[in-house]
């Protein structure tokens, strides 16, 4: 791309969070980084006209198309960043290219326990919370810690040592003073649980464990120190929401990452597919046709981004419908609505993938595209003729049928709902005068509208609320034909 259609194509980014790929005229990535906005951070490499180094002159000038990647926080941006630095070693990347170790927080195995940073974790009983990829995101919970949940950070053996009197952090309200037994071992570890759980990313737990205490104090009239705990909640929702892995949730993430990049290898993806959008239809012979797409980001369906899609052609037609839910589902992207995924999946055959790539095509979107067909769990791709057929225990076929089925339940789930919702109307309302709750009476007494519409208007005034003037208005509805 030139510089102003590389602009043009920028302004489209979304207003939030993410990673953003820079490559050169031969594809290769040159440059990762991160951003809290990632339209307006991309933006800011276009603007300057006197760089501050000929280093970022030259990445700027050698930059030929971007890719970007969305996450939900900034957080999960830097651990993603860095995940992508490690994994492609760009030129233009520096700061994150040696093989550093993260940083963790831990939690002393003591009477009393302090908080301290390390990167060395060692085979005892202390509790290590992490990993944190940039020293200044654990400075910023720490001062959050400090002033609101404080913990001791005197090294005084506890067990043998106690002074006569607290320090001046107690007087300041940064300390609980166990040291003079200004507060006992319960208040101590509870205090110590609350922390655990603001850096382990708890926060929804940590606010309503709170809220709970909160309430009691307020009952009891201790309203100051209600007011302390609500200063507390204040903080928590004004600082982001931090999401740490414990030692399973790590090892699941390793192996996720492991089977992107297991995906990436086997259909040849010229980026990992950190984001895949899946697609599928349901419909009831061919009526009430819903498309739906699911996002799954990391191995991990995101809700949130589902999106469905009310399909709307003059005769049934799997085929079209799917080219109609990919078309509206990335017009948004263009729009700058939605991101780009690194990869899409179609629930059905050669055929179905055929009239995606068309959609997109429209487009002018670039995306790889798989099909992966539920009756012999073939996956078709766009490079070979012949479907791919992996072995059934293959955590590849696994992940990709996870996202299949979660498609498919998604669409069942909301196609039921519309016929359950279309069901529930009944031609009757379109008489003038006629409510939902008249058409119930209607239909409860005579069977279904078909009988209605037979009916004398002796009959229907036997229904009660209907009344002679309804019975007439009904009647001369299906009769009018009659009447010329």
């Amino acid at each position: 791309m030139t510089k102003e259609e590389l602009i043009a194509y920028v302004k489209r980014f979304p207003n939030r969070p993410g990673v953003y790929l820079m490559r050169d005229a031969d594809y290769n990535i040159i440059y990762i980084g991160k951003a809290k906005s990632l339209k307006k951070r991309v933006l800011s490499y276009f603007r300057h006209q006197n760089f501050a180094s000929p280093r970022l002159k030259k990445l700027v000038d050698t930059i030929y198309d971007i890719s970007t990647i969305r996450v939900e926080s900034e957080i999960e941006a830097l651990i993603l960043e860095n995940r992508l630095i490690k994994l492609y070693q760009p030129f233009f990347n520096v700061d994150l290219k040696m093989n550093e170790r993260y940083g963790y927080i831990k939690v002393t195995d003591e009477k009393f326990p302090r908080l301290e940073f390390t990167r060395v974790i060692l085979k005892n009983c202390a509790n290590y919370i992490g990993p944190f990829v940039r020293v200044g995101e654990v400075k910023l919970l720490l001062r959050l810690i400090e002033r609101y949940m404080p913990l001791r950070t005197c090294n005084f053996d506890l067990v043998k040592h106690f002074p006569k009197r607290p320090c001046m952090k107690y007087s300041l309200g940064r300390c609980l003073g166990p040291c003079a037994a200004k507060c006992t071992e319960k208040e101590y570890k509870e205090r110590v649980a609350d922390v655990i759980l603001l850096l382990q990313g708890n926060s929804l737990q940590l606010t309503e464990r709170l809220r709970q205490r909160m309430d009691v104090l307020a009952r009891s009239m201790q309203f100051e120190e209600a007011a302390k705990i609500r200063d507390i909640i204040r903080a928590l929702w004004r600082v982001s929401r931090q999401k740490h892995s414990t030692p399973d949730a790590k090892m699941e993430e390793d192996n996720y990452l492991t089977t992107l990049l297991s995906i990436q290898k086997i259909f040849y993806l010229p980026l990992i597919p950190w984001r895949i959008d899946c697609f599928d239809i349901s419909h009831t012979g061919g009526k009430e046709t819903i498309g739906v797409v699911v996002v799954f980001e990391q191995g991990y369906a995101n809700s949130s981004l589902y999106r469905k899609f009310n399909i709307q052609l003059d005769k049934p037609d799997d085929l079209r419908s799917i080219k109609e839910a990919v078309y509206r589902r990335y017009k948004r992207v263009i729009n700058g609505q939605s991101p780009l995924p690194q990869l899409i999946l179609i629930d059905g055959g050669s055929e179905q993938l055929a009239f995606a790539r068309e959609a997109l095509n429209m487009l002018n979107i670039k995306v790889p595209l798989l099909a992966l067909a539920e009756r012999n769990e073939e996956i078709y791709t766009e490079f070979d003729n012949c479907p791919i057929v992996l072995n059934r225990n293959s955590k590849v076929l696994k992940l990709l049928q996870k996202i299949r089925d979660e498609a498919h339940r998604f669409a069942i789930t909301n196609h039921r709902y519309k016929r359950d919702k279309l069901m529930q109307y009944s031609k009757l309302e379109d008489i003038a005068g006629i409510s939902h709750s008249k058409a119930l009476l209607l239909i409860a007494k005579f069977g279904s509208t078909k009988n209605v519409s037979k009916a004398s208007i002796k009959e229907l005034e036997t229904v009660k609320g209907i009344g002679k003037k309804n019975a007439n208005t009904i009647y001369n509805y299906f009769h009018k034909e009659e009447n010329f």
